[in-house]
């Protein structure tokens, strides 16, 4: 299911956690929280009088791609963040009562990784406020700590130009296709400037209608992304002067919209990646080496 439409696994993942199957004390449920396709569930030792609980929240991803369904694995995600919670559930439950310290666990469904930004929708919601740490965990094709999470820039560009007969009166015409296409050229000279961990991808949305007409509209769909939001910067600045000076060049004007939000790159956990290595080492798990994740690019979250 794509972003923003995922009402299959949201309902799936809603039923589980209401479900009276389930071992130990229920959790608290919230459908649709904030987002149509968002939900909360939660659980919780009691607190002593006075202290303020312990809060831990998992999420959980489910949005998949058009046409190849789950490449990122969000399915995994949604799956390991349900039994992280009920692992730690499991553990707080058989703790001796009272616990010294009050846990509350939450579980958030988070919608639209792929597109949009479910949770930055959430963030401004104020679902995470409160929430003293949050877990997600991310398959990958190799055993890896961590991943090298990157700040991301979605950007479209529009190019208009003017119809015109390709064979009777192409000098009438002002050609928008031609415009994408030296910007697309124009990419593919600037990646010898470009740092090794910068990336440029994109695709033409729109490239006109028929052969034999100037096309008068195009577009182009690309994603940036950088190591940092310094160096996303710089590389949204490079990359737009190419669609700009395409516009120059044929004649066209030319649109730039950024999208809505931008992902900020994740900063990694030193402690929590050793932890979860040398438990994963005891479990016979082999792990790749730094110079391998340092070499892999992964979006963001």
């Amino acid at each position: 299911e794509l972003a923003y439409e995922e009402h299959q696994a949201h309902d799936t993942m809603t039923r589980f956690f209401a479900s009276g199957e389930l071992p130990g004390a229920a959790w608290a449920v919230q459908p649709r929280y904030e987002l149509g396709t968002a939900f909360r569930a939660e659980w919780g030792t009691a607190a002593p009088q006075g202290r303020r609980p312990l809060r831990v929240a998992f999420l959980c991803e489910y949005d998949a791609l058009p046409g190849i369904g789950h490449a990122c694995g969000h399915n995994l995600i949604a799956e390991v963040g349900a039994a992280a919670a009920l692992g730690l559930k499991a553990a707080l439950e058989s703790l001796p009562q009272p616990a010294p310290v009050a846990v509350q666990v939450t579980v958030l469904g988070t919608p639209a990784e792929e597109q949009g930004g479910g949770k930055i929708d959430l963030i401004n919601a104020g679902a995470f406020d409160g929430l003293d740490v949050v877990f997600m965990a991310h398959p990958s094709q190799e055993n890896a700590a961590y991943l090298p999470d990157v700040a991301e820039h979605d950007v479209t560009v529009k190019y208009y130009g003017k119809a015109s007969h390709a064979a009777a009166y192409p000098w009438e015409g002002v050609n928008a296709l031609d415009a994408a296409v030296l910007a697309y050229n124009s990419l593919s000279v600037l990646r010898q400037q470009m740092k090794p961990a910068w990336r440029v991808h994109g695709v033409i949305k729109n490239g006109g209608v028929k052969p034999n007409i100037i096309p008068s509209y195009t577009e182009l769909e690309f994603y940036l992304r950088a190591p940092s939001m310094k160096d996303l910067s710089v590389l949204t600045e490079k990359v737009e002067n190419c669609f700009k000076s395409a516009a120059l060049a044929t004649g066209c004007k030319v649109e730039i919209k950024g999208g809505e939000n931008d992902y900020y790159n994740v900063l990694p956990n030193k402690s929590l990646q050793k932890v979860y290595k040398e438990n994963g080492k005891k479990l016979g798990i082999e792990f790749i080496s730094e110079d391998c994740i340092l070499n892999g690019l992964s979006g963001n979250s």
